[in-house]
């Protein structure tokens, strides 16, 4: 497949040394240490310049992002964000077990209850969330695996959320890469990014569900039309895959960690090999499939990804910005550019609302941030 010459020589001399200095070792994890990031200035108009290592603007396309004020804040260890069809908010918390749902106009929070199985440890515990008809369905940690489970909700005032029942179960689990974003695509399908959970090898053993892509009926059978017979896999060779999002044409992206150089953003096609652990980001080797666009692991370190405005969105954990990326097809049409930088600290999931607006969580409270008082907040952001 055709691919870009992306990010150029973006950083120079500069980008080598940061590459250097954030080497963790063979088990590092560039999630595990936040950076540090001077603060963005914000424009008179009220958008925010993009700051730290971020391209200049490019012709077609600047973007912008303009802060429209806090949604809801005091959000304890959040990490899937799910919309309902009325417009409210599920928030699942990692270490608490716990799913709340946000009233989207007010903010108001009210309590569903904690999930049942849930064993919260290193980064596993209750991940992602997605909604569809009238279930609820959840990636979260088990004592022996991670798993997608569903419940049902009714969605009314005071409902709570029935008992879970398993969707797709033996999913890897580990202290770190244990995945956890699941979201329904375009087809009706379900969708998983999990983690290599730190054994290399199941990257790229297409027997096993981690470090992989997966995509299920929505009671958790393979869906039909997936690569492999018989498999729920639809793409390998992933690291820890923590970001999903379709573009207008139905295309998949996904965000991914890297360990000790590259980040990645990779346009997701059925049946491909993303590389890892042979490759780290663009290496132009047969065989695997290279990145659309990449970063050094101190500028990003990507979670939770929205499409928008001709563009990919991209939260960065140790990165702590938002990444704006835009595309045209198969390829960038621009320069990618950042915003917020050390704003808000680190950042786990955006969500695109459907008007044009984003919705973006904080993860300031789960142990490797420096949370503020009110933190963790969802963020209401006007972009363009």
């Amino acid at each position: 497949m055709r691919r870009p010459a992306v990010l150029k020589a973006l950083w120079g001399a500069a980008v080598l040394a940061l590459v250097a200095g954030c080497s963790l070792g063979s088990s590092g994890d560039p999630e595990e240490r936040p950076g540090s990031a001077p603060p963005s200035a914000a424009s008179p108009s009220g958008s925010v310049a993009p700051s730290g290592s971020a391209s200049p603007p490019s012709a077609a396309g600047s973007g912008r992002v303009t802060v429209a004020g806090t949604l809801t804040g005091d959000l304890k260890s959040p990490w899937g964000l799910a919309r309902l069809p009325d417009g409210d908010l599920l928030v699942s918390s990692r270490d608490e077990r716990t799913v709340t749902r946000v009233d989207g106009r007010t903010g108001a929070k009210s309590p569903l209850g904690e999930v049942p199985g849930v064993v919260p440890g290193g980064e596993g515990g209750l991940l992602g969330l997605a909604v569809k008809d009238a279930w609820v369905y959840a990636y979260f940690t088990a004592e022996s695996d991670n798993r997608i489970v569903r419940m049902r909700y009714g969605g009314a005032a005071g409902d709570r959320l029935g008992a879970p029942e398993p969707v797709l179960t033996g999913i890897p689990k580990g202290v770190t890469h244990d995945g956890g974003r699941i979201a329904f695509g375009p087809d009706g399908m379900l969708y998983a990014g999990t983690g290599e959970t730190g054994r290399t090898g199941l990257s790229q053993d297409r027997a096993s569900l981690g470090g992989k892509i997966l995509r299920v009926t929505p009671e958790g059978r393979p869906a039909p039309g997936n690569p492999f017979a018989g498999s729920a896999v639809w793409s390998y060779g992933h690291r820890n895959v923590q970001g999903l999002a379709w573009d207008a044409d139905g295309r998949l992206w996904a965000s991914e960690f890297g360990q000790n150089t590259w980040d990645e953003l990779n346009l997701v096609e059925p049946g491909k090999n993303y590389g890892w652990p042979v490759v780290e980001g663009r290496a132009g080797r047969k065989g695997f499939v290279d990145p659309v666009a990449q970063w050094p692991t101190s500028e990003a370190s990507p979670s939770g990804i929205a499409y928008a405005r001709g563009a990919i969105w991209m939260a960065g954990l140790r990165g702590e910005r938002l990444w704006r990326v835009p595309v045209s097809g198969t390829e960038l049409s621009g320069e990618p550019r950042a915003f917020l930088t050390g704003e808000y600290g680190r950042l786990r999931t955006v969500l695109a609302t459907g008007d044009g607006r984003l919705l973006l969580m904080t993860n300031q409270t789960d142990g490797r941030g420096t949370p503020k008082s009110g933190d963790d907040r969802l963020i209401r952001l006007d972009v363009g």
